[in-house]
């Protein structure tokens, strides 16, 4: 396996921390709103990613968390008129369902920031007892200077941070540098916690390194991913927290996944060109939703157009009719065997094992399309070539983690088609389309 790790900028040979194990950690949503097609790109990439370690033996625990606590939670609360908790519930829920429509594998662990308050202040103390932060007026800053290695991800320097600051005006007085970043929020608005300093909320970028302390050993994981929005201040600040208490830079590896344009635009609110998951969802289906994420390499941006979206159906209509005819095929003759060739899926797995290379995994899903095509259009059929070609694109689909739902016919569907076929053969025309609309009626043919 070899990853293009964002922290060194360039593609590595991945070495586990535990040989035989993964740890994964992936930025999850604020839930204050339904989730678009942008936030769902990590989750499927790094869905992938779960995957394929798996079918190459490896034990993965995958952990994504909840940001249940936020200024924008407050705000959209009182805009719905129901409580902060309401909200957030409702929102996971809506996430959870997008992710359970996409047909991703679910964490070994998905922590809410509210169930981890305690742990996150007595890292906060922790910094502030060794003098990485300092409190002031009720709120806790990081003293970022304190760090030589900051930018060790992003690449951005303090001074070129300090000098930027200096050319505009600071709202906030009360931080000893204009570099330094709130670890806890005095407020009394919205949902608040006793701490040492006052009564508020943590602030944004604590939570992650605390839960990835909380679960993992040392604090220290194989993989931290997100988005490439993330980068910075996000993940650079995550890792200054984590040079502070452990002197690592929390994961060993680092990815990020690029934006989503829709149109060669920018997706924003203020374009009006948000696409809502749920919403797409419904309308395009698994298949064609997670193929149109997966056609261009997460590290490139994904352009959204029209002509893209029909070319996508088209492909993925190929793989759901050969599936379709396929099964049908070898049920009406009773032909049933799991057996499968391992090589071609380890030719895709082999894709998907540098770099997440997904086009070429797709490119390879669609050559074994072409290979059972060929079974089937055989005169002399091999059922045993085409039940072995059938399991390996099954196979191949499971890996990416496709949705394939094959109808099991009944003996009275198969006596059904079989009649179809001979009327037809016996040129019985009225009756075989007779026979035909009842074929289509039950979702046979």
């Amino acid at each position: 396996m070899k990853l293009f790790n964002t922290l060194t900028n360039k593609k590595e040979e991945f070495v586990p921390i535990k040989e035989g194990e993964v740890s994964i950690y992936v930025c999850g949503p604020t839930v204050y709103n339904y989730v678009h097609i942008g936030n769902t790109r990590p989750m499927i990439v790094f869905d992938v990613l779960r995957r394929t370690f798996e079918y190459l033996g490896y034990k993965v625990t995958f952990v994504s968390n909840f940001t249940d606590v936020d200024d924008k939670i407050i705000k959209a609360a009182k805009a719905e008129g129901i409580s902060e908790k309401q909200l957030t519930d409702k929102y996971i829920k809506a996430y959870e369902d997008v992710r359970r429509g996409l047909n991703l594998l679910f964490p070994t662990y998905a922590p809410r920031v509210t169930e981890t308050m305690q742990p996150i202040i007595d890292f906060i103390k922790d910094l502030v007892d060794q003098g990485y932060a300092y409190e002031v007026d009720g709120d806790v800053y990081f003293r970022v200077t304190k760090i030589k290695e900051y930018g060790m991800l992003s690449g951005i320097k303090v001074e070129d941070l300090i000098a930027g600051a200096s050319e505009r005006v600071d709202d906030n007085d009360k931080k000893e540098s204009s570099t330094d970043f709130a670890l806890w929020k005095k407020t009394d608005e919205g949902i608040q916690f006793d701490s040492p300093w006052s009564k508020g909320r943590p602030g944004w970028h604590t939570e992650c390194v605390v839960m990835i302390n909380d679960i993992f050993d040392d604090g220290r994981i194989d993989i931290h991913g997100g988005g490439q929005d993330l980068k910075f201040p996000h993940h650079e600040n995550e890792i200054a927290q984590s040079m502070a208490c452990h002197h690592h830079p929390i994961a060993n590896v680092w990815m990020h996944n690029q934006m989503i344009n829709i149109n060669n635009q920018k997706m924003s609110k203020s374009l009006g060109n948000v696409l809502w998951a749920k919403d797409l969802l419904m309308e395009l289906g698994c298949n064609v939703y997670k193929w149109l994420m997966l056609s261009t390499h997460y590290r490139n941006p994904l352009n959204f157009t029209e002509d893209v979206l029909n070319n996508v159906k088209k492909e993925v209509e190929k793989v759901e009719n050969i599936i379709k005819q396929t099964s049908l095929y070898l049920q009406v003759n009773h032909y049933k065997s799991e057996e499968f060739c391992k090589e071609s899926v380890d030719q895709m797995v082999e894709a998907l094992s540098d770099d997440l290379n997904t086009s070429l995994a797709l490119t390879q899903i669609l050559g074994q399309v072409k290979v059972l095509n060929q079974a089937m259009r055989n005169k002399d059929k091999d059922n045993a070539m085409i039940s072995k070609g059938y399991q390996t694109l099954l196979r191949m689909l499971d890996v990416v983690g496709f949705v394939h739902e094959v109808k099991v016919l009944s003996d009275e569907d198969i006596e059904l088609y079989q009649h179809w076929q001979s009327e037809k053969a016996a040129k019985n025309f009225e009756v075989a389309d007779q026979l035909r609309e009842k074929l289509q009626a039950k979702g046979i043919i």
